[in-house]
């Protein structure tokens, strides 16, 4: 499978389980995404994105978004979306 950088990890709220991602690309609720990093390495649907903390189906490049995550994610981590 391929995969094209679309962002990267700026900040991670662990008590919500939630990344902010700066997107250098488009992102859309069900993209399959693969977020890696120093330690992390995982995949995942996007099920939840916000702006603002407003629900959104869809962010372009320079939006600022939050993300409900899987797993425990680090500023810098990449975030790159899985295209089939």
């Amino acid at each position: 499978m391929e995969e094209k950088q679309v962002g990267q990890i700026t900040h991670y709220y662990g008590n919500i389980g939630v990344g902010i991602v700066a997107l250098t690309d488009t992102l859309k609720l069900g993209d399959n995404i693969h977020i890696k990093g120093h330690t992390s390495d995982f995949t995942q649907t996007v099920e939840s994105m916000q702006i603002e903390h407003k629900n959104v189906s869809e962010a372009n490049a320079g939006d600022v978004v939050g993300i409900k995550v899987i797993q425990k994610v680090h500023p810098h981590d990449k975030v790159y979306k899985v295209v089939a």
